[in-house]
C-alpha cells in the first residue's frame, strides 16, 4: 500500500504545473496622457470589469500607449492627436485591455472622462472607405465582345454551359482577384493573348515568323474598354477560399 501511495505521489509531482492566466500587465504611456488623469479614470474601471490590473512603468512594457504612427490602428483620439496601443508578447491581461478599449464599454468610458485641462478623449474616428471609381465603357457592347471572342476559352457569364478550355478561369473566378480591373484593362498584353489578339491602334502587328496559332482576333480600344465594363457587373465567384494568384 505504501509503495502504491509513493508511486502516486511521484506521478502527481511530476505533472507540469498549470500555467496561470496573467492578471496583471505593465503599461507605459506618454507624459501628456499620464498627466491628463485619463489612466487614473479608466484603469480602475477596466479592473472592475475584467479583474485584470495595469501597472504603469517607464520604458519596455507589455503594452505601450503612444502616438499612432503610419499604418498603426489608433485606439483613442484627443483632438487631432491619435494614439495606438502596441502589445509586446502574449500577456493575456494586456490583450484583454486592448480588446476592452475597442469595445463599446471602453469607448463609452473614454468619452465619459472629463479632463480638467485640454481636449476630451474619444474613440478614434472611423475610417471611411472610398468607393471604387466607376468603370467606364459600354457594358452591353462588352457582353457581345465576350460572347463572340472570349467564350471560346473562358466561361464569360455565370451559369454558361458552353464548351471552354478547362485550364482557363471563368470571368467570375477572375473577379475574385484583387487586381481583376487591372488585368482586364490590359488583358490584350498578357499571355497568351498577344499571340492571337490585337487591339486596333494599340497592339503591335503579328510577327510574320510566328503567325497566330488560331484564327486571329482584332478589336477596337472601345471594345476592350467595354469588355472591362461588362466584367465589372459580373458577381465574383464563391470559391470557398481566397484564390491564389501565381
Amino acid at each position: 500500500m505504501r509503495i502504491r501511495l509513493a508511486i502516486l505521489f511521484l506521478a502527481l509531482t511530476a505533472l507540469p504545473a498549470r500555467t496561470e492566466e496573467a492578471r496583471e500587465f505593465t503599461l507605459s504611456a506618454p507624459p501628456e496622457i499620464v498627466a491628463s488623469g485619463l489612466l487614473d479614470y479608466i484603469l480602475p474601471r477596466f479592473a472592475l470589469k475584467t479583474g485584470r490590473r495595469a501597472r504603469l512603468v517607464e520604458g519596455a512594457a507589455d503594452a505601450r500607449l503612444g502616438p499612432a504612427g503610419p499604418g498603426a490602428a489608433p485606439v483613442m483620439a484627443r483632438g487631432q492627436a491619435l494614439y495606438a496601443l502596441d502589445l509586446a508578447g502574449d500577456n493575456d491581461a494586456a490583450h484583454r485591455f486592448a480588446d476592452w478599449l475597442g469595445s463599446e464599454v471602453g469607448r463609452n468610458t473614454l468619452a465619459s472622462f472629463a479632463p480638467t485641462d485640454g481636449s476630451p478623449f474619444s474613440a478614434p474616428p472611423e475610417v471611411v472607405q472610398e468607393a471604387p471609381a466607376p468603370v467606364e465603357g459600354d457594358a452591353a457592347l462588352g457582353r457581345e465582345v465576350a460572347h463572340e471572342h472570349c467564350a471560346r476559352c473562358h466561361r464569360v457569364a455565370p451559369g454558361l454551359t458552353a464548351m471552354t478550355l478547362g485550364s482557363t478561369p471563368s470571368f467570375a473566378a477572375l473577379k475574385t482577384l484583387s487586381d481583376w480591373a487591372d488585368r482586364f484593362a490590359a488583358f490584350y498584353a498578357l499571355n497568351p493573348h498577344p499571340a492571337f489578339l490585337r487591339v486596333e491602334g494599340i497592339s503591335p502587328p503579328f510577327d510574320p515568323a510566328r503567325p497566330p496559332p488560331i484564327v486571329p482576333v482584332e478589336i477596337t480600344a472601345a471594345e476592350a474598354a467595354a469588355l472591362r465594363a461588362y466584367v465589372a457587373g459580373i458577381p465574383a465567384a464563391d470559391l470557398g477560399a481566397d484564390i491564389q494568384s501565381r
